[in-house]
């Protein structure tokens, strides 16, 4: 287990220097902290919220390369991104697999003036893409990573095997291809994985949730802990500003004034529709609005998952999902399949992020580059430490992006790279049985050993991949059963993720340590049960267990409109 959040701050009070300090624990900023924990930096990561609560969150859960970006002319960018989404694919298999993604086509040759029109900036809305840019796209795309051979090359469909394969698709298809990227349902269980790695590469590498910047000056930090409510101090010698669409508010706690950032938010449902979901398979439609906007409906479990939005935003913390959005995702999917009615009573959950785009003045929020850097921040008279701003970025290539920051990071602090990132597995990735037998023989081995159920070791696998072992070896070393309203999670299990992942709140384990939340799994009575166990794990008063039931509903109202 690691060390505890007030063991923790009392080692900063009384030892305030760090190496690095890391604001915002988004996947940049977990994937940094990894990154600089294996070359054995000291580095303290802080985030006002939960860990991966914020934008990192609020992604479409996709693993991609961007194949629309080819039309920008970001080559660079979809190359680096179609190469780290197989090695996501191959570092986190418990998280992330091939995703067989469809695009419908309505036409053969429009759209074959979008890019050079853009580049000469007389066109806002591209014209629909017909089956000959979508065509060259992909073999642009397959080229890019066709050597890694992670995911296979994409295939061409007419309109006969198309409605063969999809009887409820759009008669106005003519043709439909299909490509491969990746699925993530649980981008929230990657980065906790990753923070995880993190503090077991090195002993001097620690990560707090729910502490916030409050101001700084000169070498000094001052950082408050919003669980107890007091302050303490840290020395860095550079700061790191991973605080995505909130990067320009952390600055300016520290008297920066800088416009970084034009964000824009993406909104999305997550339906209990059944004829719909049975409708796509396990394919994910990837396909063009009325409007022009590249929108999705995505396979989530037995749910369905349908977005997204890009419509700018000022303030990341006004980001909700408003019912003119839900309009139009309901009717969105009658372009693709007029038949399948979505009616708003489908709707088991819903979720909204801010992407951290660079400030820009391109036109339409389709158009700002989707691409990453660094903005540094030399030292002044308000400040004797350097701020790196990570501006930008997609969750598919935060490993580049992570390397990119610690090689800055390690050369400014004389140091020098150890450990390569690039073929590193993440969490219970390592060790990972690929094939159908390799993953029987592992359940078989691990049962045996923990005394556990074969059934409930494929559960704790499908779960955790191989971390499940120390959640098994966890759950075997007391008596244990499972929850009466929710009997696929036993009451050690719970226990475990709430003591070994930094759960400080009931919503940190339901949101995001788990996906009952965003499956619509939850009632008034597995809440109640599960509160009762984190309560116990935690150490909860009455009133603090009572306040933390009315902080998750007042959560899942609010920014999710969940009512229970």
């Amino acid at each position: 287990m690691s060390a505890s959040r007030n063991e923790i701050v009392d080692f900063y009070r009384g030892n305030p220097q760090v190496s690095v300090l890391i604001v915002g624990a988004g996947v940049n900023g977990i994937g940094t902290f990894r990154d600089l924990a294996l070359q054995g930096v000291d580095v303290l990561m802080v985030d006002k919220g939960d860990f991966c609560s914020g934008a990192s969150a609020g992604s479409s859960h996709m693993v991609h390369g961007g194949i629309r970006y080819l039309e920008n002319g970001e080559f660079r960018l979809v190359r680096e991104a179609v190469q780290e989404r197989n090695r996501l694919i191959e570092n986190a298999p418990q998280y992330v697999r091939p995703l067989p993604t469809v695009i419908p086509i309505f036409k053969w040759f429009s759209g074959l003036l979008n890019a050079p029109f853009k580049f000469l900036g007389l066109l806002e809305k591209p014209s629909e893409r017909g089956a000959v840019v979508i065509k060259v796209g992909l073999i642009f795309y397959d080229a890019f990573t066709r050597a890694q051979g992670t995911v296979p090359n994409h295939q061409f469909q007419g309109r006969a095997g198309t409605r063969a394969e999809f009887p409820h698709i759009n008669p106005a298809v003519r043709f439909t291809a299909r490509y491969y990227d990746g699925s993530m349902h649980t981008p929230e269980r990657i980065c906790a994985e990753l923070l995880l790695d993190g503090e077991a590469a090195h002993q001097d590498a620690r990560a707090l949730n729910y502490v916030s910047l409050e101001n700084a000056a000169g070498k000094r930090v001052m950082l408050k802990d919003q669980v107890s409510g007091e302050t303490f101090e840290v020395q860095p010698k550079i700061l790191i500003n991973a605080a995505g669409p909130w990067i320009d508010f952390a600055n300016a706690r520290m008297g920066l004034d800088t416009g970084l950032i034009g964000g824009t938010k993406g909104s999305h449902l997550m339906l209990d529709n059944p004829d719909l979901r049975a409708a796509i398979g396990e394919n994910e439609f990837f396909f063009e609005n009325k409007d022009g906007r590249i929108v999705l409906l995505y396979p989530f479990e037995d749910r369905l998952m349908v977005g997204t939005s890009d419509l700018p935003i000022d303030n990341p913390d006004e980001a909700a999902c408003t019912e003119d959005e839900i309009d139009y995702f309901i009717e969105m999917v009658q372009v693709v399949f007029p038949d399948i009615p979505v009616r708003r009573e489908q709707i088991v959950f819903k979720f909204t992020g801010v992407r951290p785009l660079p400030a820009s003045d391109a036109n339409t929020p389709g158009q700002v580059s989707r691409d990453h850097s660094i903005v540094e921040i030399a030292p002044g008279s308000a400040l004797e430490f350097p701020v790196y701003n990570l501006v930008g970025g997609k969750w598919t290539s935060f490993r580049a992006f992570s390397e990119e920051v610690c090689d800055k990071t390690l050369e400014a602090l004389g140091r020098t790279r150890v450990i390569d990132t690039r073929r590193l597995a993440i969490g219970g990735g390592l060790d990972y049985p690929v094939t159908e037998p390799a993953q029987k023989a592992w359940i078989a081995q691990l049962a045996g050993r923990s005394g556990l159920e074969p059934a409930r070791i494929q559960e704790l696998f499908e779960r955790y991949g191989t971390r499940a072992q120390i959640v098994a070896d966890y759950i075997a070393q007391g008596e244990d059963r499972a929850l009466n309203f929710l009997p696929g999670y036993s009451r050690r299990e719970i226990e475990f993720i709430a003591r070994d992942e930094k759960v400080v709140h009931l919503d940190d384990f339901l949101l995001r340590r788990s996906l009952l939340a965003k499956l619509g799994r939850l009632s008034h009575a597995n809440v109640d049960e599960i509160s009762k166990i984190i309560r116990a794990a935690l150490g909860w008063t009455d009133e603090q267990a009572d306040a933390e039931i009315k902080r998750l509903y007042a959560i899942l109202r609010k920014d999710h409109g969940v009512q229970l």
